[in-house]
């Protein structure tokens, strides 16, 4: 009876476990089937990432980067070279190698001569400024205020106080002999020049590092009385606060000629790419020699330096005088493509000599800045010795037919628009390569003007007007010279009461500014429509008139650049100008 009864007990446990595990499948398939729930199941849950192994090592920096590490470690100053039997052993914090194996930090202490070159020349280029380079025509950047100039641009003030950092290290040592080396100013003597052989001679690594030669020719030389009968030394002379006396000038004796100077660049510096000749100047100067002496009738032509690139000529009158000594110096240049020339002091053989010299210009050249009067004033009448220029030719035909076949052209001197008109008449819109015009008028050339009528200045109408048509002739000659893209037209008067109201007129990056008119604004939407003014104001500022009937202005723009110039107000300033 008790057996059945167990059995019965199990059966029934039996039949309550199936029926729990059939309500425990039919609420799974409830929760699990979509009709069932007004939820919708979210998108599959992303995979784990696998654990990373133990022994991953983060990759290091490459060895180009200015800071290969990121975290320097100890800072502390650290003795890399003593030993333990140096007297501070105890500071030392390296031991001997012999005693002790080497530890290898994970973040060693970088030492000067470690860092990229990169770091080295912005530390020296902090220190020296910046260097122009001898490969890039420096007449690109004509408007930037970076640019500088070839004749300075290369050498440094504190040469001799640098020098020393030339110790500093091996790498330093290179570093700095190219930036002490990169600009030599040589004298024009026969010692000098025998010194400068001598000492190229010694240190011939040097040699190549010079890209950048200026000589200069004396005009003068002291001439020192002697005080002993039959001595005819140069004993020094004494110096006083007032000068130096007991001496004289006199035409100095001991010059080289360029044929020295040029066999002197030829074999001492052969990476130079810029020559400078500066022929000096004073009254009744002498001029530079060619050659040595010799036969009349036997000419010799000068050493060839066929890496030079720009050759700038200062006080152009004591070194050319006629077209023939440009050929010889072209003929000595063979890869010459820049040439920068200024005289010292405006006369008439300065534009003659130049006017046969640039008609015939080498094709080789590509950049012309040329200088023939640096004397930025205004003038109240026309100076005779140009008169004596337009009795026999009009300069600016023979500067533009020379301007033709350039890319660059920098002029300061006098110019009128009959330059533009004979520009666009001899270039080919399909051939020309002129890319930049920059022209600083020192006065406009005009035909039968009374000698009242032929001054400069922003009070002279004349001049306004003789202005406004040199833009306007710019302007017309873009419709053929199609590959300029900078073109900036300037007076500059040192002495104007105003010098904002100086007028210019620049075209650069499809932007125009300086002087404007309703004449000069038609003309630009007729030759380059694209071309935008940045700003166009009608007036040049607050303007009234005293007791005494003179203007009064009160500038809008007293230091600010200005933007923009209408011409017809300078109609008002032709009566004097009181500035407030």
């Amino acid at each position: 009876m008790s057996r059945k009864k167990s059995v019965d007990r199990d059966r029934e446990r039996d039949r309550e476990e199936v029926e729990d595990e059939g309500s425990a499948v039919i609420e799974l398939a409830a929760i699990m089937s979509a009709t069932s729930t007004p939820v919708t199941p979210g998108p599959a849950s992303p995979p784990l990432e696998p654990p990373k192994p133990i022994d991953f090592i983060p990759p290091t920096r490459p060895s180009s980067t200015p800071f290969p590490n990121a975290q320097q470690g100890q800072t502390d100053i650290r003795c890399l070279t003593c030993h333990p039997d140096c007297p501070s052993s105890d500071d030392c914090m390296v031991d001997s190698p012999i005693s002790s194996p080497v530890v290898v930090e994970q973040n060693p202490v970088l030492t000067l001569t470690q860092l990229p070159a990169e770091i080295h020349e912005c530390i020296l280029d902090h220190i020296f400024g910046y260097r122009v380079s001898t490969t890039s025509p420096s007449l690109f950047n004509i408007p930037s205020v970076n640019a500088r100039s070839l004749s300075t641009g290369l050498r440094h003030s504190r040469r001799k106080e640098l020098s020393s950092l030339a110790l500093v290290s091996l790498l330093w040592r290179d570093l700095i002999q190219q930036r002490l080396y990169r600009h030599l100013k040589l004298k024009a003597t026969v010692h000098c020049s025998n010194d400068v052989m001598a000492f190229f001679v010694r240190h011939p690594h040097l040699r190549s590092y010079v890209k950048h030669v200026e000589i200069w020719f004396p005009v003068f030389q002291p001439k020192f009385h002697s005080t002993v009968p039959g001595d005819t030394s140069l004993a020094l002379p004494t110096v006083s606060p007032e000068g130096i006396a007991s001496a004289t000038y006199a035409l100095p004796t001991d010059n080289s000629t360029l044929e020295e100077v040029f066999y002197l660049v030829n074999m001492q510096f052969p990476e130079a790419r810029v020559l400078t000749l500066e022929g000096g100047d004073r009254k009744k100067a002498p001029r530079v020699k060619f050659n040595l002496p010799g036969p009349t009738w036997a000419t010799r032509n000068l050493p060839e330096i066929s890496s030079i690139r720009t050759l700038i000529i200062k006080g152009q009158w004591n070194i050319l005088r006629q077209t023939k000594d440009w050929e010889v110096i072209s003929r000595a240049l063979p890869n010459l493509e820049e040439w920068h020339g200024s005289y010292a002091k405006p006369k008439s053989k300065s534009y003659l000599s130049m006017a046969s010299t640039v008609e015939n210009l080498d094709p080789k050249i590509i950049c012309l800045d040329l200088c023939l009067e640096s004397d930025y004033r205004r003038e109240v009448t026309c100076p005779p010795y140009y008169l004596k220029v337009c009795e026999q030719l009009h300069w600016c035909e023979k500067l533009a037919k020379a301007a033709s076949s350039l890319e660059h052209l920098s002029y300061t001197g006098r110019v009128c628009h009959g330059f533009f008109d004979m520009l666009a008449k001899f270039s080919n819109p399909r051939t020309t390569r002129l890319k930049t015009i920059d022209l600083t008028v020192k006065n406009c050339c005009r035909q039968n003007a009374q000698w009242n009528e032929s001054g400069s200045g922003i009070t002279d109408m004349h001049f306004i007007t003789a202005f406004e048509q040199l833009v306007l002739g710019g302007i017309r000659a873009l419709e053929r010279l199609k590959s300029v893209e900078l073109m900036r037209i300037r007076y500059v008067d040192l002495d104007s009461p105003i010098p904002p109201l100086n007028p210019y007129f620049m075209i650069s990056d499809g932007w125009c500014s300086g002087v404007w008119s309703d004449e000069i604004v038609a003309e630009i939407n007729r030759v380059r429509p694209d071309l935008r003014f940045e700003e166009m104001v009608e007036s040049f500022g607050d303007v009234a008139y005293n007791k005494e009937g003179r203007l009064v202005i009160s500038p809008d723009f007293p230091k600010s650049r200005v933007l923009s110039l209408k011409l017809a107000n300078y109609a008002m300033l032709s009566g004097g100008i009181t500035i407030m």
